[in-house]
């Protein structure tokens, strides 16, 4: 299952439902760590409207801990094959690691979500070998220390040459653009007013020629300006999803499914009129 050509397909950003099998994460960590659990929340999402099911082992909150490769394939290999099995819907895999980029690919894993833009060695042979989709995203620095201080001279100058430059070096091992979807990386070594302003000019990666991904929800750019602990920022992500397609956002990763789909629907609404009166 392809997800550029999804993308093509709809008038409206796709949303990415977060399943994380971890025991860790900072919203919803030791929910759904095991088999049963994961795929009920599969389903639920999958009655909500989902577009993309992104599974992770490793939470990548600032300040989290290391996962040895063992255990998180024991965490999320056997969940990406039940869902695989069990539904019809396209499965990302949130990992960095290459080793558990292989085996997810060899499951039918439709797109890798790498935080590390595929900088781990092996990583980029792996997906030119292979026909699988990979989004890359911007990080400053590594999750334990990303959040200490995160410094730049011109942040949305500085994440967009970044990621050009990772575009590049897919380039040379044959990874065309249309498997490729970038991700600024809201909260990933950024202060507040960082994220603030990659999200106002959040249209600008467009020129770079790949799809685009947001994943705000329930971030602490939110809690900074709601004062809300991440499980009461519903609202919050919601208008930050709705900002995000407005300003070109091809994918909406999001932790509250049919609240976001719902809230695609009224800009895509929006959209359509404004198209029909032009």
């Amino acid at each position: 299952m392809k997800i550029n050509k999804l993308i093509q397909q709809s008038t409206k950003p796709l949303v990415m439902g977060i399943l994380n099998v971890t025991p860790d994460s900072f919203s919803d960590g030791g929910q759904f760590n095991s088999i049963s659990h994961a795929l009920k929340q599969a389903e639920h999402m999958l009655d909500h409207g989902v577009d993309i099911i992104d599974i992770g082992g490793e939470s990548t909150r600032p300040g989290a801990s290391y996962v040895e490769i063992e255990e998180e394939k024991q965490r999320v290999l056997p969940v990406i094959q039940a869902i695989k099995a069990e539904f019809d819907i396209a499965v990302s895999l949130d990992s960095y690691k290459p080793e558990l980029m292989q085996e997810a690919i060899a499951l039918g894993v439709d797109l890798i979500n790498d935080v590390r833009a595929l900088e781990m060695p092996g990583a980029l042979d792996i997906i030119a070998q292979s026909n699988v989709e990979v989004c890359l995203m911007h990080m400053q620095g590594n999750p334990v220390s990303m959040q200490a201080n995160p410094t730049y001279d011109d942040v949305m100058g500085e994440v967009y040459q970044y990621l050009q430059k990772r575009l590049a070096a897919c380039a040379e091992k044959g990874i065309n653009k249309q498997r490729i979807i970038l991700d600024p990386g809201f909260g990933f070594g950024k202060t507040t007013s960082h994220n603030y302003q990659l999200l106002a000019e959040l249209e600008q990666f467009k020129s770079l020629g790949c799809a685009l991904l947001s994943g705000l929800s329930r971030k602490s750019m939110l809690g900074a300006v709601t004062d809300k602990p991440p499980a009461k920022r519903l609202a919050a992500s919601l208008a930050g999803a709705v900002i995000s397609a407005l300003n070109g956002a091809d994918i909406i990763r999001v932790h509250d499914v049919g609240q976001t789909v719902d809230a695609l629907k009224v800009v895509d609404a929006m959209q359509k009129a404004k198209g029909e009166k032009q």
